[in-house]
């Protein structure tokens, strides 16, 4: 299997080229690229790879930009040190996310996870790409909320989490701003992206990076403390912890 590494970090590249033959001594890593230009130059003269490996932020900007000049119809695991562009990574060939420094036990299981993709769609994991770009366009980005006589776009990876109280429901953001909804939670959760988003209970419905602290609680329950922080036990019945904990790890 061919592979490409774009990574403008000589030694973050050498490392995670190291733990690719580590986990699998079939990947040809064909080329390494340092920026957006020279990605793009490759890309244009070359085969597609089967995969792609791909940092975000480059010398020369995103790599997001890469995109917009080729049309790369591989699947990418992107490796980034910034949690902040999952969505848009979905958007983009995105196979999984993850976080530097990248660990060998979840670069063995992204590729895993291309191995199971690969086989069940007959060695062409397009089709699942489009499937999910077409999921992804499907659910909400971003939400009109009111704050005083204007109206605001409140895009939804800016939101912390949603909560019902006293029949209104609430959106806080990141910045721990309120918004009152005129929707229930249940609608709320159909429109958001499920990876992303969890009801963790009848009341709140949580953004994963909103998810500060999970802690034991009496009787195989679970407490969340969630980031704005909110004067309230958020608690996970038993009923509900093993679905949570599957999401958690998902």
């Amino acid at each position: 299997m061919r592979a490409i590494i774009i990574e403008d970090e000589k030694p973050a590249a050498e490392k995670l080229q190291k733990a690719i033959l580590k986990a699998d001594t079939g990947i040809d890593v064909v080329a390494t690229l340092s920026s957006v230009k020279s990605a793009i130059e490759w890309l244009e003269e070359n085969d597609m790879p089967n995969l792609l490996f791909m940092d975000i932020e480059l010398s020369d900007g995103l790599s997001f930009k890469i995109f917009d000049a080729v049309n790369i119809t591989s699947p990418v695991i992107f490796c980034t040190a910034f949690d902040e562009y999952w969505q848009e990574a979905f958007e983009h060939n995105s196979i999984d996310y993850l976080l530097k420094p990248v660990r060998q036990e979840k670069l063995d299981a992204a590729l895993k996870k291309y191995d199971k993709l690969k086989q069940h769609f007959s060695a062409d994991v397009r089709q699942f790409l489009q499937s999910r770009q077409q999921q992804l366009a499907d659910y909400k980005k971003r939400f009109l909320v009111k704050r005083g006589t204007d109206y605001i776009s409140v895009k939804t990876d800016d939101i912390a989490y949603f909560y019902a109280t006293h029949k209104l429901v609430c959106m806080i953001d990141q910045k721990n701003q309120k918004f009152i909804l005129d929707q229930s939670l249940s609608e709320i959760e159909k429109q958001l992206d499920p990876s992303m988003f969890y009801r963790v209970n009848r009341k709140y419905l949580v953004h994963l990076n909103a998810i500060r602290k999970i802690r034991t609680f009496p009787k195989s329950k679970l407490q969340l403390e969630l980031e704005p922080e909110i004067n309230e036990d958020i608690i996970i019945s038993q009923d509900n912890v093993t679905a949570f904990k599957e999401w958690m790890s998902s």
